[in-house]
């Protein structure tokens, strides 16, 4: 009787471990839904005014995937359109709901953001075309019934490839004499897309790009491709009449090009891209050329470059057969920088003077949005994560700059984490706090960058939140490793060590664990490319560094009386020939003084010192050193006083061609009494304390040393 009982209880045990590895199984089911309008001319968004076709030059496609666990299962869906509205989202999610049965939180829609398709929403000067939304509503709740139909048992892998060929950032910081007006008449555009096509104009980049490629690639179990979702950050490649894919549909019909003889037989493969934060981002690199043209590279060359990455990092995934799959998603709400009562009037003349006509002008433009912020006031924004296997998603739903993506890269409890803007939703620009500072097109109140100043960090905590949810666990704490270098410095037991790696304001870490951490000002931008990588860090990781634009860093640090040292990396942004300083580097003296005091080194801007390091000692006459570094280019700078006796040193300069005249020798040796209390304990780095002449650049790796 018990041997009965037991064989029955194997039995049943090995049934249930069969219908339990069943269910565990992941399916996977994909489509490539055409959505080319039906109807001509069709209206076409993505520029200042509006726009119209009459033909199709490429067909596009809703591309999605469907994927089940046996417990959990969702749809991501990535359209050829340059926005869609959270309202229109939500009512085809509800209608793919009813024929599915997925929960409508459970799909991420995305738009890839290609400026040659039709107007799926009303933005700037283009209103929604009404005869196409209807249609594409349609056909996205189609879409997600036919991947659905195609599931099948299915295993997923994941790659990521460095395409920073591929990608720049097209934010350009100005110089601060050549500041220009927005359209409503204040002179605030210290910063622009496509600013850096002039160099004469610009000290720098905005901000970070984000080089990765990465793939989620999903497989049937005997290795039959059935779909590739791609992710990278770059924005539409522009150059084709509408209606058109862009580069994204290029790539999505290359890739089932190139793996269709692997794909026989059962439902097509689908190659999808979607789109990466891009907000800052262009293709055109700015630091390499000033091009009268954009068509230095044709988009067939550009996307077959991105193709061939791809290919060869497929050719070395490892798939997972038992991925599970979880999904949360928040809904946030958000206020619009509304107009004040001054600029609502001025936009409400304006607006009554168009009548019913769309907007002709920019000023029309964005007359015509500040009165439709108003009466809008507030909305709400859905943000999403998503894990399948080791493998997570997050979603914004706006146009997301590079820095906030890798903010949730970086963060994310999984090392493999992609981010998908302009999902469930079209909101507009969300620059990161500091942005909003440097004002430019991508910050001009409008439906297209209309958030609250604080939404970015809003969105990003939310999605990061929301990934810890998923992967259950913690968020990675963003660091930045230890490499030689750094490991020497920290050996020496610095009073204050900068690394200057944050990926936002205000605090300034003290890595060297004296806690003596310092503030960012206003006017400062984060996570730029710093010197010496190899040395700073470790496995390959950039060193990063911080881009005075207006602003400082405040420190305190006592003790240093007239004995001590700061050793620091400079990057001159300015043109030499604009100013008579092109920038004070640090200055330990007061706040606001009229009078100069205490210390301070700077470099020399027009004449026949340009480029040289500058020192001045209160009120005494400057001194000037010996070698001249180019802009843009990074030196090691050494500033030492030992009571009366002065020192300044270049202990590198990196860049080929690059020497020092007087390599091993001060470049500045003079006696100076410090004329300020001994107990005097606060610098700034990035300027001094009048504020003239502040630096327009980059810094990094600060050391402050008390000897």
């Amino acid at each position: 009787m018990r041997s009965y009982i037991l064989v029955l209880a194997l039995v049943l045990l090995t049934a249930n471990w069969k219908e339990i590895m069943a269910q565990s199984q992941l399916r996977a089911g994909a489509v490539a839904m055409e959505v080319t309008p039906q109807q001509y001319p069709v209206i076409i968004n993505g520029g200042m005014t509006a726009g119209s076709a009459n033909q199709t030059t490429t067909p596009i496609h809703a591309r999605a995937i469907v994927l089940d666990d046996g417990h959990e299962r969702l749809a991501i869906v990535v359209v050829d359109s340059c926005m869609m509205s959270r309202s229109f989202l939500d009512e085809a999610k509800a209608l793919a709901a009813q024929r599915t049965g997925i929960r409508p939180d459970r799909m991420l829609i995305s738009a890839t953001h290609a400026h040659s398709v039709p107007a799926s929403m009303g933005c700037l000067g283009t209103d929604a075309d009404e005869t196409y939304i209807p249609y594409l509503r349609l056909k996205l709740a189609d879409a997600i019934e036919q991947a659905v139909a195609n599931l099948e048992p299915a295993q997923i892998g994941w790659a990521k490839r460095n395409a920073a060929h591929y990608t720049a950032v097209r934010r350009w910081i100005r110089r601060p004499d050549r500041v220009v007006e927005d359209p409503f008449g204040n002179l605030t555009v210290r910063a622009n897309m496509h600013a850096g096509r002039i160099w004469a104009d610009v000290t720098g980049e905005s901000g970070p790009e984000d080089p990765d490629l990465t793939m989620l690639s999903i497989q049937a179990l005997d290795g039959r491709p059935i779909a590739v979702l791609g992710n990278f950050s770059m924005h539409y490649f522009s150059g084709e009449k509408p209606v058109s894919a862009d580069y994204f549909g290029r790539f999505s019909e290359g890739l089932k090009q190139r793996l269709s003889s692997q794909s026989t037989g059962k439902p097509p493969f689908v190659g999808i891209m979607s789109h990466g934060c891009s907000g800052d981002i262009w293709r055109m690199d700015y630091t390499k050329q000033t091009p009268t043209k954009f068509d230095t590279i044709k988009i067939d060359e550009y996307t077959n470059g991105l193709l061939d990455i791809t290919m060869e990092a497929l050719q070395e995934i490892k798939y997972d057969p038992a991925a599970d799959l979880a999904m949360a998603e928040a809904r946030l709400h958000l206020k619009y920088r509304v107009p004040d009562k001054q600029r609502l009037q001025w936009a409400q003349a304006i607006v009554e003077q168009m009548g019913s006509r769309l907007p002709k002008t920019t000023e029309e433009v964005y007359a015509r949005e500040q009165v439709m912020l108003d009466q809008r006031q507030a909305t709400d924004v859905v943000v999403q994560a998503l894990r399948i296997g080791t493998v997570a998603i997050a979603t914004t739903p706006t146009e997301t700059y590079a820095l906030t993506g890798i903010k949730l890269k970086r963060q994310s409890p999984l090392e493999q984490t992609m981010v998908i803007e302009l999902a469930n939703g079209g909101d507009g620009y969300i620059p990161p706090p500091e942005q909003h500072g440097l004002g430019g097109y991508n910050t001009w109140a409008a439906r297209s960058a209309g958030l609250e100043v604080e939404a970015e960090p809003k969105i990003a905590e939310a999605a990061i939140n929301l990934l810890e949810q998923v992967a259950r666990r913690p968020r990675r704490p963003h660091t930045q490793s230890i490499g030689p270098a750094a490991q020497t410095i920290l050996s020496a037991k610095p009073a204050a060590y900068y690394r200057l790696h944050e990926l936002e304001g205000p605090r300034v870490v003290d890595s060297s664990g004296s806690h003596l951490d310092a503030i960012y000002e206003p006017g400062v931008v984060f996570f730029l490319e710093g010197p010496e990588s190899k040395e700073y860090c470790l496995s390959g990781e950039v060193n990063r560094a911080a881009h005075m634009a207006g602003g400082r860093i405040r420190a305190r640090i006592p003790e240093l009386k007239d004995r001590y040292s700061i050793t620091l990396w400079i990057w001159n942004g300015m043109p030499l020939d604009a100013r008579p300083i092109a920038g004070w580097i640090f200055g330990r003296d007061r706040n606001h003084n009229l009078t100069p005091s205490g210390d301070a080194l700077g470099m020399v801007g027009m004449g026949e010192n340009a480029g040289k390091l500058i020192f001045q000692s209160g009120t005494q006459e400057p001194i000037i050193g010996q070698t001249a570094i180019p802009r843009w280019t990074w030196a090691q700078v050494r500033f030492q006083r030992d009571g009366s006796k002065v020192q300044v040193f270049i202990d590198k300069l990196v860049g080929a061609g690059n020497s020092i005249a007087s390599a091993g020798k001060p470049e500045i040796e003079t006696e100076a009494a410090f004329d300020l209390p001994l107990e005097w304990d606060e610098l700034f780095f990035g300027g001094r304390g009048h504020r003239d002449s502040s630096w327009e650049g980059r810094l990094d790796e600060i050391v402050v040393q008390r000897r």
